[in-house]
Protein backbone atom coordinates (compact mmCIF):
# COMPACT_ATOMS: atom_id res chain seq x y z
CA UNK A 1 0.00 0.00 0.00
CA UNK A 2 1.46 3.30 -0.59
CA UNK A 3 2.04 5.67 1.51
CA UNK A 4 -0.40 8.49 2.20
CA UNK A 5 1.34 11.05 4.89
CA UNK A 6 4.94 12.66 4.99
CA UNK A 7 7.15 13.19 8.14
CA UNK A 8 10.02 14.82 6.96
CA UNK A 9 13.28 16.69 8.68
CA UNK A 10 14.16 20.04 7.73
CA UNK A 11 18.09 20.52 8.37
CA UNK A 12 20.29 18.47 5.72
CA UNK A 13 17.26 17.44 3.74
CA UNK A 14 15.30 20.55 2.45
CA UNK A 15 18.55 22.89 3.19
CA UNK A 16 22.04 23.26 4.80
CA UNK A 17 22.69 26.09 6.56
CA UNK A 18 21.35 28.76 3.62
CA UNK A 19 20.81 27.14 0.89
CA UNK A 20 18.29 25.32 -0.90
CA UNK A 21 18.99 21.23 -1.28
CA UNK A 22 18.75 19.42 -5.11
CA UNK A 23 15.04 19.02 -5.41
CA UNK A 24 13.38 20.12 -2.01
CA UNK A 25 10.80 22.38 -4.02
CA UNK A 26 10.34 19.98 -6.50
CA UNK A 27 9.47 17.59 -3.60
CA UNK A 28 7.00 20.50 -1.70
CA UNK A 29 5.62 21.45 -4.70
CA UNK A 30 4.47 17.86 -5.49
CA UNK A 31 3.40 17.26 -1.83
CA UNK A 32 1.07 20.28 -1.97
CA UNK A 33 -0.49 19.31 -5.61
CA UNK A 34 -1.13 16.09 -4.98
CA UNK A 35 -2.74 17.36 -1.27
CA UNK A 36 -0.56 14.90 0.34
CA UNK A 37 -0.39 15.96 4.45
CA UNK A 38 2.94 16.51 5.22
CA UNK A 39 4.53 17.89 8.53
CA UNK A 40 8.48 19.45 8.63
CA UNK A 41 9.29 17.97 12.21
CA UNK A 42 12.67 19.16 13.05
CA UNK A 43 14.87 18.72 16.02
CA UNK A 44 16.15 22.98 15.66
CA UNK A 45 14.59 24.54 18.90
CA UNK A 46 16.19 28.18 17.52
CA UNK A 47 13.08 28.89 15.29
CA UNK A 48 9.35 29.34 15.37
CA UNK A 49 7.60 28.13 13.03
CA UNK A 50 7.01 31.24 11.22
CA UNK A 51 10.86 31.71 11.20
CA UNK A 52 10.90 28.42 9.28
CA UNK A 53 7.92 29.13 6.71
CA UNK A 54 9.56 32.35 6.01
CA UNK A 55 13.07 30.84 5.88
CA UNK A 56 11.76 28.42 3.27
CA UNK A 57 10.34 31.40 1.41
CA UNK A 58 13.40 33.06 0.91
CA UNK A 59 14.52 29.64 -0.58
CA UNK A 60 11.50 29.41 -2.76
CA UNK A 61 9.55 27.12 -1.43
CA UNK A 62 6.05 29.15 -1.33
CA UNK A 63 2.49 27.44 -0.10
CA UNK A 64 3.03 26.29 3.28
CA UNK A 65 1.70 27.21 6.74
CA UNK A 66 2.94 27.28 10.51
CA UNK A 67 0.88 24.15 10.52
CA UNK A 68 3.38 22.43 8.79
CA UNK A 69 5.90 22.56 11.09
CA UNK A 70 6.91 20.60 14.82
CA UNK A 71 9.97 21.81 16.47
CA UNK A 72 11.59 20.03 19.02
CA UNK A 73 11.51 23.71 21.15
CA UNK A 74 6.95 23.03 20.69
CA UNK A 75 7.42 19.38 21.74
CA UNK A 76 9.37 20.17 24.98
CA UNK A 77 6.97 22.63 25.48
CA UNK A 78 4.09 20.54 25.60
CA UNK A 79 5.50 17.49 27.62
CA UNK A 80 6.71 20.24 30.30
CA UNK A 81 3.11 21.85 30.18
CA UNK A 82 2.01 17.83 30.43
CA UNK A 83 4.08 17.02 33.75
CA UNK A 84 4.31 20.55 35.57
CA UNK A 85 1.59 23.26 34.38
CA UNK A 86 2.67 26.42 35.01
CA UNK A 87 6.38 25.68 36.14
CA UNK A 88 9.41 27.77 35.42
CA UNK A 89 12.36 27.32 33.96
CA UNK A 90 16.53 28.23 33.01
CA UNK A 91 16.66 28.61 29.84
CA UNK A 92 19.65 28.02 27.49
CA UNK A 93 18.73 28.74 23.68
CA UNK A 94 17.37 30.84 21.23
CA UNK A 95 14.00 32.28 21.31
CA UNK A 96 12.28 29.58 19.19
CA UNK A 97 12.47 27.92 23.03
CA UNK A 98 11.90 30.80 25.29
CA UNK A 99 8.97 31.68 22.81
CA UNK A 100 7.27 27.95 23.04
CA UNK A 101 7.87 27.54 26.83
CA UNK A 102 6.50 31.48 27.33
CA UNK A 103 3.01 29.96 25.29
CA UNK A 104 3.01 27.13 27.14
CA UNK A 105 2.71 28.96 30.29
CA UNK A 106 6.34 28.95 32.06
CA UNK A 107 8.22 31.52 33.73
CA UNK A 108 11.57 32.23 32.98
CA UNK A 109 13.28 31.84 36.15
CA UNK A 110 17.32 31.84 37.81
CA UNK A 111 16.02 31.11 41.67
CA UNK A 112 15.05 27.97 41.83
CA UNK A 113 13.34 26.73 38.53
CA UNK A 114 11.53 23.53 38.56
CA UNK A 115 14.03 22.71 35.01
CA UNK A 116 16.37 23.36 33.21
CA UNK A 117 16.24 23.45 29.70
CA UNK A 118 18.85 23.72 27.02
CA UNK A 119 18.68 24.09 23.25
CA UNK A 120 21.22 25.05 21.06
CA UNK A 121 22.26 28.76 20.96
CA UNK A 122 25.15 30.86 19.16
CA UNK A 123 24.85 33.00 22.74
CA UNK A 124 26.35 29.94 24.79
CA UNK A 125 28.92 30.81 27.48
CA UNK A 126 31.26 29.36 30.68
CA UNK A 127 28.51 31.77 32.88
CA UNK A 128 25.73 30.05 31.02
CA UNK A 129 27.17 26.37 32.26
CA UNK A 130 27.87 27.29 35.65
CA UNK A 131 24.56 28.54 36.45
CA UNK A 132 22.83 25.38 34.69
CA UNK A 133 24.99 23.45 36.62
CA UNK A 134 24.12 24.76 39.71
CA UNK A 135 20.90 24.47 39.58
CA UNK A 136 20.98 21.44 38.56
CA UNK A 137 23.05 20.48 41.54
CA UNK A 138 20.78 22.05 43.93
CA UNK A 139 17.44 20.38 42.41
CA UNK A 140 16.29 21.67 39.01
CA UNK A 141 15.16 18.73 36.28
CA UNK A 142 17.76 18.88 33.79
CA UNK A 143 15.81 18.82 29.92
CA UNK A 144 17.05 18.86 26.41
CA UNK A 145 14.96 19.72 22.74
CA UNK A 146 17.30 17.27 21.29
CA UNK A 147 20.53 15.03 21.04
CA UNK A 148 22.51 16.49 18.03
CA UNK A 149 25.60 16.82 18.37
CA UNK A 150 26.19 18.82 15.25
CA UNK A 151 24.45 20.28 12.43
CA UNK A 152 25.42 20.39 8.38
CA UNK A 153 25.86 23.85 7.26
CA UNK A 154 26.84 25.21 3.89
CA UNK A 155 30.05 25.74 5.19
CA UNK A 156 30.36 22.41 7.06
CA UNK A 157 29.15 21.02 10.52
CA UNK A 158 28.64 23.21 13.14
CA UNK A 159 28.35 22.52 17.06
CA UNK A 160 24.25 21.82 17.94
CA UNK A 161 22.59 20.66 21.31
CA UNK A 162 24.30 18.02 22.13
CA UNK A 163 27.85 19.36 22.17
CA UNK A 164 26.33 21.93 24.86
CA UNK A 165 25.13 19.38 27.08
CA UNK A 166 28.48 17.81 27.06
CA UNK A 167 29.93 20.50 29.72
CA UNK A 168 27.12 20.34 31.77
CA UNK A 169 26.46 16.74 31.96
CA UNK A 170 30.33 16.40 32.84
CA UNK A 171 29.93 19.37 35.81
CA UNK A 172 26.83 17.91 37.03
CA UNK A 173 27.11 14.48 36.66
CA UNK A 174 23.33 14.47 35.33
CA UNK A 175 22.33 12.86 31.89
CA UNK A 176 19.05 14.97 30.51
CA UNK A 177 15.66 13.98 29.08
CA UNK A 178 15.93 14.07 25.60
CA UNK A 179 12.70 15.29 24.18
CA UNK A 180 13.57 15.41 20.29
CA UNK A 181 14.21 12.94 18.12
CA UNK A 182 14.71 10.20 18.29
CA UNK A 183 12.13 10.24 21.33
CA UNK A 184 9.13 8.60 19.80
CA UNK A 185 7.06 11.30 21.83
CA UNK A 186 7.99 13.80 18.65
CA UNK A 187 7.00 11.17 15.98
CA UNK A 188 3.63 10.82 18.21
CA UNK A 189 2.84 14.48 18.18
CA UNK A 190 3.11 14.26 14.40
CA UNK A 191 1.08 11.59 13.76
CA UNK A 192 -1.66 12.81 15.74
CA UNK A 193 -1.55 16.35 13.88
CA UNK A 194 -1.73 14.63 10.72
CA UNK A 195 -4.60 11.70 12.08
CA UNK A 196 -1.97 9.54 10.12
CA UNK A 197 -1.88 5.39 11.31
CA UNK A 198 2.80 4.91 11.39
CA UNK A 199 1.69 2.35 8.72
CA UNK A 200 0.78 4.67 5.84
CA UNK A 201 4.04 7.19 6.79
CA UNK A 202 7.03 7.74 5.95
CA UNK A 203 9.97 9.08 7.58
CA UNK A 204 12.22 11.20 6.10
CA UNK A 205 15.58 12.68 7.31
CA UNK A 206 19.30 12.81 7.06
CA UNK A 207 20.47 11.56 10.12
CA UNK A 208 20.66 7.64 11.09
CA UNK A 209 21.05 8.16 15.02
CA UNK A 210 17.74 10.53 15.45
CA UNK A 211 15.89 10.60 12.26
CA UNK A 212 15.40 6.81 10.99
CA UNK A 213 16.08 5.25 14.68
CA UNK A 214 13.07 7.24 15.76
CA UNK A 215 11.01 6.32 12.82
CA UNK A 216 11.66 2.55 12.83
CA UNK A 217 10.94 2.28 16.76
CA UNK A 218 7.51 4.87 15.57
CA UNK A 219 7.13 2.05 13.04
CA UNK A 220 7.03 4.02 10.34
CA UNK A 221 8.74 3.65 6.79
CA UNK A 222 12.15 5.23 6.84
CA UNK A 223 13.68 7.00 3.94
CA UNK A 224 17.62 8.21 4.15
CA UNK A 225 18.84 11.13 2.62
CA UNK A 226 22.91 11.39 1.73
CA UNK A 227 22.40 15.32 1.21
CA UNK A 228 23.45 15.75 5.56
CA UNK A 229 25.16 14.31 7.96
CA UNK A 230 25.19 10.59 7.19
CA UNK A 231 27.17 9.42 4.27
CA UNK A 232 26.30 5.81 2.49
CA UNK A 233 30.00 4.29 3.92
CA UNK A 234 28.11 5.38 8.00
CA UNK A 235 25.56 3.37 7.20
CA UNK A 236 26.92 -0.13 7.73
CA UNK A 237 28.03 1.39 11.21
CA UNK A 238 24.83 1.35 12.90
CA UNK A 239 22.84 -1.85 14.21
CA UNK A 240 19.73 -1.02 12.13
CA UNK A 241 19.18 0.19 8.33
CA UNK A 242 16.76 2.52 6.91
CA UNK A 243 13.91 1.29 4.54
CA UNK A 244 15.16 3.46 1.15
CA UNK A 245 18.07 5.82 0.52
CA UNK A 246 17.91 8.18 -1.88
CA UNK A 247 20.78 10.93 -2.52
CA UNK A 248 18.41 13.56 -1.94
CA UNK A 249 14.70 14.94 -1.34
CA UNK A 250 13.65 15.02 -4.76
CA UNK A 251 13.86 11.25 -5.47
CA UNK A 252 11.16 10.73 -3.14
CA UNK A 253 7.94 9.82 -4.63
CA UNK A 254 5.97 8.92 -1.73
CA UNK A 255 3.13 7.66 -3.82
CA UNK A 256 5.73 4.75 -5.15
CA UNK A 257 7.23 3.60 -1.68
CA UNK A 258 5.60 0.38 -0.48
Amino acid sequence: MAKKYVISDMDGVIYRGKTLIDGAAEFVGRMLAGQTPFLFLTNNSEQTPIDLKRKLETLGISGLSEANFITSAMATAEFLRSQRPGGSVFVIGGAGLTNALYNAGFSISESNPDYVVVGKTKNYSFDLIKKASRLISGGARFIATNPDVVDPTEDGLEPACGSLLAPIELATGRKPYVVGKPNSLMMLIARKQLGAHASETIMIGDRMDTDIVGGLEAGMTTCLVLSGVTTREMIDTFPYRPDHVFETIGQIRPEDIP
